[in-house]
């Protein structure tokens, strides 16, 4: 029941009833602990297929297109076909990749910012402000609406065909309201598109999804009653949107092994956690997976995860300040700078969860460590209500291999710690 990131053919496990993901973990922990103690991934296919279903309860009026860099691996791309979505692919592979599975040129929009002179239909990026109210206003990806006309002229006299515009709202933005002065550029640029004779028939909303249902719910309250006056149904306008960790961040889990120990002041630690005592040690801990690796977006992003140890341990052991670091002996390697974890060993294990956007890269050759494995499961439930919406095993998913699972551990072989 293995599948690793480059397989064409791999399996998903359907969970009995009583059967989670903590047993899914420890089956492979324990599985791992006996055959080399290499990182590997749980991936909950279900989760996709529920991230899917609040997209539809939600924002049905807007298409997602899936961002395929953000996570390419083959059970995804399949999941995500069956399921109706688009896809946003940034290179000729990731085109590749999703018409290999029937999707079809419509379903396909491509994103790189720089195109051949013979891909001639375009979308007009404009600029949002990602701070409303702040000090200076942040303007990012894409072009000013004062600078539209002189564009739109270019491309006229280019015969490069303006289809449409699209704007892109960052996941930091903790303010909805920038949909609102970027709903009404893009009214602006349409009708200016009108002037120079352009046929303009699709808005791209872009990405910046985080995956709750709240966001969702707050992004849709504020750009729904603008969708339906400045682009209301009938106009023959596609809304359209990018998501890519919305859909497949919480669906991947990823285990780690502790390959190394470094005791260490406390004092030399940066600010972060409050300090144990000065009396108390601190230690550092190398995995063997880094920013080279799994934790890649690391190196332009932090990682706001603190790990969960998979070991028992009692609620009243003592806490130490610790760092996690990648196995490259790389200064950039830190994964995480600062927290409170219990002493651990060597040989033990670490849990990271929300680890399925921007996470599967092949690993440096320095240390020569393998390529995570990935582990594919389904709850029964999840399954059925893929079905239920007319998705079944036969139609696009013929990859998919279903086997029963066979994870109920006894109590002496399970190293998970209790909820």
């Amino acid at each position: 029941m293995k599948g690793f990131i480059d397989d064409a053919n791999y399996s998903v496990g359907l969970l009995d009833e009583g059967t989670n993901l903590g047993n899914v973990i420890d089956n492979y922990v324990y599985e791992h602990t006996l055959t080399g103690k290499n990182a590997f991934f749980v991936g909950d296919l279900g989760k996709i297929v529920k991230k899917h279903s609040q997209w539809q309860n939600v924002v049905a009026q807007i298409k997602p297109f899936y961002t395929v860099k953000c996570n390419s691996a083959p059970a995804v791309l399949e999941i995500l076909a069956a399921l109706g979505t688009g896809f946003a692919c940034s290179n000729k592979n990731e085109m590749a990749l999703v018409q290999e599975l029937g999707v079809t040129p419509e379903n396909i929009i491509y994103i790189s910012p720089c195109k051949q002179v013979s891909q001639i239909k375009v979308l007009l990026h404009i600029a949002t402000e990602d701070n409303i109210g702040g000090e200076e206003g942040n303007m990012k990806f894409g072009t000013t609406l004062k600078n539209c006309r002189h564009l739109l002229e270019c491309a006229k006299e280019l015969d490069v065909q303006i289809i449409g515009v699209k704007f892109h709202v960052s996941s930091a933005c903790k303010e909805s309201q920038v949909y609102v002065h970027a709903l009404s550029d893009a009214r602006c640029v349409f009708d200016m598109a009108g002037e120079f004779g352009f046929t303009m028939n699709m808005l791209d909303i872009g990405g910046g999804f985080t995956g709750t249902e709240f966001q969702l719910e707050e992004v849709n309250h504020v750009i729904s009653p603008l969708l339906d006056i400045y682009f209301p149904e009938g106009s023959g306008i596609k809304i359209i949107s990018e998501p890519g960790s919305y859909y497949v961040s919480s669906a991947f889990t990823l285990a780690v092994n502790i390959i190394a120990k470094k005791v260490v002041e406390n004092d030399k630690f940066s600010s972060g956690v409050e300090k144990t005592g000065s009396d108390e040690p601190a230690f550092m801990y190398y995995m063997n997976d880094g920013v080279y690796g799994s934790f890649a977006s690391k190196l332009s992003e932090d990682l706001n995860t603190i790990p969960e140890v998979h070991k028992k341990y009692k609620d009243d052991e003592p806490l130490f300040t610790s760092s996690l670091w990648g196995p490259s002996c790389d200064e950039l390697d830190q994964i995480v700078e600062s927290c409170l974890l219990p002493e651990l060993n060597v040989g033990d294990w670490l849990i990271f969860d929300n680890m399925g956007a921007d996470s599967f890269h092949e690993p440096s050759a320095f240390n020569d460590f393998q390529k995570p494995a990935i582990y594919y499961m389904m709850s029964f439930s999840d399954w059925y209500e893929m079905q239920d919406s007319g998705i079944t095993s036969d139609t696009m998913m013929k990859n998919f291999f279903f086997v029963p699972s066979c994870f109920q551990l006894s109590q002496e072989d399970s190293f998970s710690t209790e909820a």
